[in-house]
């Protein structure tokens, strides 16, 4: 799936109306994207509520919201219906997600949130770090999908870190179909990292964002897109 909030950043940086994340969801879906990912913060830094209101309408395949477990977001979330959500946590002064929920100490707040949400047929994700006690807390709590938060992975300083965090990846993508959870990965995936992971068979989805928006300025988003399948195709 393929994460556009970076088209909404950089329509806010000159606090216009252009580029429309809108287009932008459309060209991906046409270039063959499984679905497309909008984080709507808190503090509506990028994505507004404008933008996933039309993004529910016009959407073909999947529209997956991020968003934090706050009674607002879970009633956005419930009147919207997007095909699915991804819980993750949120810090007002991050640049980007930083790590995946700790799902172990939230379980009590993150179950209420995915109760809530399923009454209205909502498939819910948790983005968690490769650590076998919030596989198992985000089972527990019933969550339908994880999402493995692959940035240690992608920002290894070394091929030995590189091969140990991709054995945590390894491991929780197997831990969690073990549980009968439907698995995906992201954050910090690129064009030069990506087919390692997609070779990972218990893995369904990647959700990427800033490599394919980052290439789209050189070569278009179409074309982004494009390449960025060829390298899944293993």
């Amino acid at each position: 799936m393929v994460n556009i909030d970076h088209v909404a950043t950089l329509r806010e940086a000159r606090g216009i109306h252009y580029p429309d994340p809108v287009y932008a969801a459309g060209i991906a879906e046409m270039a063959g994207a499984s679905g497309i990912i909008v984080h709507l913060r808190e503090d509506r830094r990028h994505i507004k509520d404008r933008d996933v209101k039309i993004l529910r309408e016009v959407i073909r395949t999947k529209l997956n919201l991020e968003m934090a477990a706050t009674p607002e977001m879970v009633g956005i979330a419930r009147a919207l219906i997007p095909d699915m959500i991804t819980l993750v946590p949120e810090k007002r002064k991050e640049l980007t997600t930083e790590g995946g929920l700790d799902v172990v100490r939230l379980a009590d707040k993150l179950k209420k949130a995915i109760d809530s949400v399923h009454e209205k047929g909502i498939k819910v994700s948790l983005f968690i770090d490769p650590e076998e006690g919030q596989i198992t807390m985000a089972h527990e709590i019933h969550a339908d999908m994880i999402e493995i938060h692959t940035g240690a992975f992608s920002d290894a300083k070394s091929e030995k870190v590189r091969g140990r965090e991709f054995k945590k990846v390894v491991g929780s993508a197997i831990m969690g179909k073990k549980l009968g959870l439907r698995v995906n990965a992201g954050h910090g995936l690129h064009y030069h990292n990506t087919k390692e992971i997609a070779a990972i068979r218990e893995i369904d989805e990647l959700s990427i964002g800033h490599s394919i928006i980052a290439r789209a300025v050189f070569v278009g988003l179409d074309r982004a897109v494009r390449d960025m399948l060829e390298l899944m195709r293993v």
